[in-house]
């Protein structure tokens, strides 16, 4: 299956291929994964060197702490690399220049990295290696779902097919049909990653927004409390200044002294930790 974007804002004629030129971190993971990939095929150890084989990572750790990171950039073969390459242009450059690199590249990072952790997690003793960035493009693929449901995509130039439809299907499709050497758990994961962090990072938002209001409260609050009693403090004081004005220093009360010095003090802290 090839999708092809359906421009939903049109110029002339309406329609065109992808969705334009590449993004800065996508171009990034192109030639990275490229160069891998090549290094591969003219040095095969190096799928097992790179290769995230959870038997080996937990019987030799801490020594392959890498491993769940460099796997995403190997692939299997060029049909392998070209789809999630191609994917990745397809779907990722509308999220990056959404989001910003710098945001989408920790997102895609991260994907491949949940998507190492569940296969980790369901089987640890696996003594084989699983490499790709599919993990990273299925969290993709699942925040392009998130964010673009209604976006139309062309499959084989022919067959329109809204986003929300048509992603869910490429991803059930490539469980049915994909054989037994795929690695499902890591795509699992990519995807509940994607899934959550969208999900989750809206929830998030609100709640720290609510922190921030709740704290910008307190402290106005406590600065307009600290203005009141300075307010009442400095009354005080004038009285006192006046009543020293009429009697003179010597004659006002022990208790106005001590206010009087009290006072001095606790302006004077306020203003130095103000």
């Amino acid at each position: 299956m090839r999708p092809f974007q359906f421009n939903n804002q049109p110029r002339a004629g309406g329609f065109r291929f992808g969705p334009g030129g590449i993004s800065p971190f996508i171009k990034l993971m192109l030639i990275s994964n490229g160069v891998l990939y090549l290094i591969q095929y003219l040095h095969p150890p190096l799928t097992t060197a790179l290769g995230l084989t959870p038997a080996r990572f937990f019987s030799e750790f801490p020594n392959l702490f890498y491993q769940p990171l460099t796997y995403m950039f190997l692939h299997g073969g060029f049909g392998h690399i070209f789809f999630n390459m191609f994917v990745l242009w397809m779907f990722g450059t509308e999220i990056e220049r959404t989001w910003g690199s710098r945001n989408f590249g920790r997102f895609y990072l991260l994907a491949g990295l949940a998507g190492a952790l569940l296969t980790m997690t369901i089987n640890p003793g696996q003594p084989f290696p699983v490499i790709g960035a599919s993990a990273a493009i299925y969290g993709m693929l699942m925040a392009y779902w998130i964010m673009f449901p209604n976006r139309l995509l062309y499959i084989y130039f022919l067959f329109p097919l809204k986003v929300k439809y048509a992603i869910p299907g490429m991803m059930l499709l490539g469980f049915l049909f994909s054989g037994g050497n795929v690695a499902h758990w890591a795509h699992l994961g990519g995807a509940l990653f994607g899934l959550a962090y969208l999900k989750l990072d809206w929830r998030w938002m609100r709640l720290g927004r609510k922190i921030k209001d709740y704290r910008y409260q307190r402290q106005s609050a406590k600065l307009e409390k600290n203005r009141h009693q300075a307010q009442d403090i400095m009354k005080r004081v004038d009285t006192i200044l006046d009543k020293i004005n009429e009697v003179g220093i010597d004659n006002i009360s022990k208790a106005d002294r001590k206010f009087l010095e009290e006072a001095s003090s606790k302006l004077a802290d306020k203003q130095i930790k103000d």
